[in-house]
């Protein structure tokens, strides 16, 4: 699923950073948010085990969001998540 219409793959390759694999797991058991911006409106869901790469990362009101990409489609944009539903390994 396609959030953007610009890739923020561009923007991690062009300062040299690398996207982080990552897995959903989120302990309530239900399907992840998948926001437009942290805090934002939610326009999709992500399930627990999914693999995506976090592409950008932020803080908003003391709270860590992270945008992932899907990665059985090449880092595609996914959209936005609450980072402390997200396990990264290896990187």
């Amino acid at each position: 699923m396609r959030m953007w219409g610009f890739s923020a793959i561009g923007l991690l390759a062009a300062a040299g950073a690398q996207a982080a694999e990552c897995r959903v797991t989120d302990p309530t058991g239900t399907p992840l948010n998948v926001r437009t911006a942290p805090n934002g409106r939610v326009v999709g869901t992500l399930v627990n085990g999914q693999r995506v790469s976090v592409l950008e990362r932020r803080m908003i009101g003391g709270k860590a969001w992270v945008y992932v990409g899907d990665v059985e489609l090449g880092d595609q944009p996914i959209g936005w998540v609450f980072r402390e539903f997200v396990s990264c390994y290896g990187r």
